[in-house]
């Protein structure tokens, strides 16, 4: 195994994380602008406003995404470990 292939690995688990992990953090940055946006013209400062509905959206986000999310997941799986004859060898 070359620093080559062990470089080449590491971008693609980072790139794969960045993919699954994307769908969340994106629901989750745009509920809590959109609640920041409301208690900053209401005025209400409430923690529970802004951490029940991040943590409702991210759950629906999950349960939306979360096919596509393991299905990602498991085809990266798949190809590394098709790849370990490759690797050695």
């Amino acid at each position: 195994m070359t620093p080559t292939t062990v470089i080449d690995l590491g971008r693609q688990a980072i790139e794969v994380t960045l993919l699954i992990s994307a769908p969340l953090f994106l629901a989750a940055l745009i509920t809590g602008l959109i609640i920041s946006i409301f208690q900053a013209a209401t005025q209400i400062n409430e923690m529970t406003l802004s951490f029940v509905p991040k943590v409702v959206v991210m759950f629906v986000t999950l349960v939306a995404a979360g096919p596509w999310m393991l299905t990602q997941l498991t085809d990266f799986m798949r190809r590394l470990f098709e790849s370990i004859p490759h690797m050695i060898g």
